[in-house]
């Protein structure tokens, strides 16, 4: 016997049926409108819709005008109409033509709904003033002036009152450096870190006391709820620099002595790099320059979380960015915003994911593609079939290695015959600390480290020079002093390897081959290893040997 439902379930059924239909029959109406004026068909329920690129015209024109500024190249909009004939509309887009040119699509006043959402969440950014920390010019200035180093810092924070100490912590990692910003609770006191170059060192200890007040702070500037305490939660703020917004990450985790934060800063002068400031050396960067000169393939970068691939991807992008190309990235999150290119971030819970992102980029018609991340078959399928159709595209992979980047792809269920042509090069890197270029310590290098450099340096293509490996050989050593925070390091740099793929490497891959196949092949063809790469930065006083070994290993 057929369930009967409630006449409430019934209602709301046929509620639900009534509002498809005249969701259909919208669209319906749109699509004929496209035909009619032979303008293309867009839905911005699945469109990536640049929201930097919506506000380049105020709400109040676009809803006069029923359209929306979709994305944005350089000078050239992509604007979504209702109907490019109406006199409202025309007046808007006579406008821009004054300082743009732009392409037309014709979407349904539903479907433009979705893009002028967009200047409800800008405005609702802006209204989130809890969530901004300004930092005045005078006052950054003055903290300049007393913080040099993380002794200096130490000294200040112990004088200051509880509520002054976040405040000078955020412009204390600013003025050092610092990528991270930790709070560690523990049986006594409360340990606070910072991440220089990769590196975690203690700032201070302080008493529990006045932690729940800074906590609460963070909580209340990330947009936390408060009166949780045994749940993590994540977050974000802004910190307001003069006319720079600086995004900072908020975690917070439940621990045995109470909850832990880490807050990462995301400081966009270090993604402002061009491939020349990586670190790479004068053959890679030729190399390099040549791979992105291509317009189609795809450049795969793997290595570790923090190993720099996301800089190196910005990198890429800067590099090639002209008003010519048209550039539209799949993020998650967008943690950088660049000028000039489309910009667009996941959102799995309105259904945006990385491969339905990616499979409405490829419509767009975009020279290059960046894909955040390849995580998953359906994605990395997507990401290999553009790069075989006239795309060029740059994604990451987590892979220890540049080897490892075809077997990965193969797991994923990639089939070999699409993955050789389709990948130009694949591509791995560290981040390891450059010495301090005030107090390092040049000396007669000890009878081990000459070993290993022997060991792993004298097989090198013979386009690469180095000193001749001897007795007498002299290279630097780490020492310690205030400008590197005792640490005998100042910044960090890139070590890398690649491989390109020829013909060689096409008929390998095309058996399935293991990591150690594959990485015995790249070397055959000259490739310089990570390991080889970090020893050759030793030699000419980058880095130490110490450090190339705690990041690599031998």
């Amino acid at each position: 016997m057929a369930q009967v439902l409630p006449k409430q379930d019934l209602e709301k059924e046929l509620e639900e049926k009534l509002s498809g239909i005249q969701v259909q029959k919208t669209e319906e109406e749109a699509k004929a409108m496209a035909q009619k004026t032979g303008l293309p068909y867009i839905n911005l329920k699945v469109f990536p819709i640049d929201s930097n690129a919506v506000l380049t015209i105020d709400e109040k024109d676009a809803r006069n005008g029923r359209l929306a500024v979709i994305s944005k190249t350089g000078q050239n909009l992509k604007i979504a109409v209702a109907d490019p004939l109406d006199p409202q509309t025309q007046l808007i887009l006579n406008k821009l033509k004054k300082s743009y040119t732009y392409n037309l699509a014709i979407a349904s006043p539903l479907s433009l709904e979705t893009a002028w959402q967009r200047y409800r969440e800008k405005k609702t950014r802006v209204e989130e003033t809890r969530g901004v920390v300004t930092l005045k010019e005078g006052e950054l200035s003055d903290i300049e002036k007393q913080i040099k180093d993380i002794a200096d810092l130490k000294e200040r924070l112990t004088s200051l009152p509880i509520t002054k100490v976040l405040d000078m912590l955020i412009a204390g990692a600013l003025k050092i450096g610092a990528s991270d910003i930790h709070f560690e609770p523990e049986e006594k006191v409360i340990r606070l870190r910072y991440r220089l170059d990769g590196v975690l060192n203690d700032v201070v200890n302080f008493s529990p006391a006045g932690y729940p007040s800074i906590l609460s702070r963070i909580k209340l500037l990330s947009g936390l709820k408060i009166n949780i305490h045994d749940s993590p939660q994540d977050g974000r703020f802004t910190i307001r620099r003069g006319e720079e917004d600086i995004e900072v990450r908020v975690s917070v985790l439940p621990g045995n002595y109470g909850e832990n934060i880490v807050m990462r800063i995301l400081d966009p002068s270090t993604i402002k790099q061009q491939i020349e400031d990586l670190g790479m050396r004068e053959d890679l960067l030729e190399q390099i320059k040549k791979l992105l000169d291509k317009t189609t393939g795809a450049i795969l970068t793997t290595g570790p979380t923090g190993s720099g691939k996301t800089t190196t991807l910005y990198a890429f992008i800067k590099h090639i960015n002209k008003p010519d190309v048209k550039i539209i990235t799949i993020e998650d999150p967008i943690e950088y915003h660049v000028e000039g290119i489309s910009q667009t971030q996941v959102e799995p819970k309105a259904g945006y994911t990385f491969a339905g992102g990616l499979r409405s980029i490829v419509r767009q018609d975009p020279d290059v593609i960046l894909v955040g991340e390849i995580r998953d078959v359906e994605t990395a399928e997507i990401a290999m079939q553009a790069a075989l159709t006239g795309h060029l595209v740059f994604s990451t992979l987590h892979t220890n290695d540049a080897a490892g980047t075809i077997p990965r792809l193969i797991d994923f269920g990639i089939r070999p015959i699409t993955i050789a042509p389709a990948l130009n090069a694949a591509m791995a890197q560290r981040l390891v600390r450059r010495l301090c270029q005030k107090c390092r310590n040049k000396q007669k290098i000890s009878s081990e480290d000459l070993e290993l450099l022997k060991k792993y340096l004298s097989a090198l293509p013979k386009n690469i020079k180095i000193p001749e490996l001897n007795e007498s050989l002299e290279i630097y050593y780490p020492q310690q002093c205030r400008e590197c925070n005792n640490t005998g390091y100042k910044g960090r740099v890139g070590i890398y390897e690649i491989f390109e793929i020829d013909g060689e490497m096409e008929k390998l891959i095309l058996k399935s081959p293991a990591i150690s196949e594959v990485q015995e092949l790249a070397e055959k063809k000259g490739m310089i290893t990570l390991l080889q790469d970090g020893l050759l930065k030793v030699l000419d006083g980058t880095t130490s040997i110490e450090e190339v070994l705690r990041v690599i290993g031998e």
